[in-house]
């Protein structure tokens, strides 16, 4: 650090500015030449040691304020330039430091500003749900990425193409895996269309799960990558391949608004069509019922991972041949909601999932264990609900590994139709076991949530005022008038 180079232009300028002093007036007062002093404002010349005890003696400041740290404002620029109405604005990431250095007030203003659009963003988004639920549909909308509106695409329609399992069906008969999908997947690449499959270490492929080199004609997959991920990522390539027509058909119906979503939507059926490959229907749907919808059964069964098989469970909807319509959710461990779907859809209106309450974000506190729990919504809809922690990649020694929790739910009707239903207390499903004492009562959001006295609220709902009381105080961090 001794060798580190200190360039403090812009601060020297503004404590010159705040003094009222020339460049020739502060020159003097610290030994140096006006041209020298002028240097060093415009960066071209870095702080010495000597010049930084002479700026502390004269103009009793301390020298670590010369160092000034511009990385958290660089991080909340990057932040406020990264929204998809200014991305693209900046060329790099140069502009971003010479506005934090040169103008961090200002900065700091347009990052206040910024979070303050956004929101106020999130409020109106909040404020048109809740109207929506009410049969008050609302003009509102945002900016969308293609990410977004992909997602909110397949989670509004049920996790069910009936296309795509009747090519999945067909394509399982011409293979005749046996048990070696794999090997079957694998020895049609290369028959079909001179596809060679090769697992490559890290440090050959880094930053990659999955690379189709086109020249070589070779399939490279990550070595990080489980048993049943490398099977999922060959049965996603050959299925995109086999299955063309069926996906770009079922693209099309999805009537999605850019090519960058149309690319992301063959992805997520691409992963679709690898699951009904993996778990075709008609077999997982018998072995799902006998099973009670044991997860752990059926994984075990079909060669998969827990997070397969529960997926999987949300596509039973077959005409005639239904399963237990289930209901996903995935969240990192700082609460961030990334996949959703639903054999009906997902119930956002109904069931919502961002509260804190839920047994998914207990889930990481027991890593592995399965977590069954009842939960109860402010309108006195029960759900079953299943949580469970979900390893990713492998990581070397030095890397903390990627860790997410699943939900998968259920009306509590279905209570007796699944295995997990026997872990909750309490009588049978039905009309009686409606209203139970053992649900924990949850709510779709915070903002959405009017429950009183919830100890787990992290913001007020948007349907009340605050309960601003001098005299009063909620044992809610953020109480509301009734």
């Amino acid at each position: 650090m001794a060798d580190q180079k200190i360039f403090a232009g812009p601060r020297i300028r503004r404590l010159r500015n705040a003094k009222g002093l020339t460049q020739t007036a502060m020159a003097e007062g610290l030994g140096i030449s006006p041209s020298y002093l002028n240097l060093i404002e415009r960066n071209q010349r870095p702080l010495t040691v000597q010049l930084i005890l002479k700026l502390a003696s004269v103009y009793k400041i301390d020298p670590h304020e010369l160092q000034g740290e511009t990385k958290g404002s660089i991080a909340a620029l990057k932040e406020v330039f990264g929204d998809p109405l200014l991305a693209g604005e900046l060329p790099g990431d140069q502009e971003l430091i010479d506005l934090a250095e040169i103008a961090p007030n200002a900065s700091a203003a347009m990052v206040k500003l910024f979070r303050a659009y956004r929101e106020q963003a999130e409020r109106l988004s909040d404020l048109n749900e809740l109207l929506a639920q009410e049969g008050r549909a609302t003009a509102l909308s945002g900016t969308r990425l293609p990410v977004d509106e992909v997602h909110e695409t397949f989670e509004r329609r049920p996790n069910h193409f009936a296309a795509l399992e009747e090519e999945a069906e067909a394509f399982i008969s011409l293979l005749d895996p046996g048990d070696d999908l794999f090997g079957a997947l694998k020895a049609w690449l290369r028959r079909e269309h001179g596809i060679v499959v090769k697992v490559l270490p890290v440090a050959t492929m880094p930053n990659w799960r999955r690379r189709y080199d086109r020249h070589s004609q070779r399939l490279f997959l990550s070595e990080r990558l489980s048993p049943f991920d490398q099977l999922r990522e060959v049965a996603m390539e050959a299925s995109l391949m086999r299955m063309t027509v069926a996906v770009a058909s079922e693209i099309r119906a999805l009537k999605l608004g850019t090519d960058e979503a149309r690319r992301l939507a063959r992805f997520e059926l691409g992963r679709y069509a690898a699951h009904a490959l993996m778990m075709p229907y008609q077999a997982f749907h018998a072995a799902a019922i006998r099973a009670r919808y044991d997860i752990d059964v059926l994984r075990s069964r079909f060669g998969v991972s827990f997070e397969q098989a529960a997926n999987r469970l949300t596509m039973l909807q077959r005409p005639g041949a239904a399963g237990v319509p289930f209901f996903m959710l995935e969240v990192d461990n700082a609460g961030n909601r990334f996949r959703k779907a639903g054999s009906l859809g997902y119930p956002q209106s109904r069931f919502g999932g961002a509260c804190p309450k839920l047994p998914v974000h207990a889930a990481f506190s027991q890593p592995g264990r399965i977590l069954v729990e009842a939960v109860e919504m402010p309108d006195g809809a029960e759900f079953l609900c299943i949580a469970r922690t979900l390893e990713g990649p492998q990581g070397a020694f030095s890397e903390r590994p990627r860790r997410t929790a699943l939900l998968l739910g259920c009306d509590i009707g279905f209570r007796d139709e699944v295995v997990y239903g026997a872990a909750l207390p309490g009588p049978s499903a039905g009309k009686a076991a409606q209203g139970t004492a053992f649900a924990t009562p949850v709510g779709p959001a915070c903002r959405l949530c009017e429950r009183v006295g919830c100890l787990a609220r992290a913001e007020p709902p948007v349907t009340r005022p605050l309960g601003l009381d001098e005299m009063v105080t909620g044992l809610s961090a953020f109480d509301f008038q009734g």
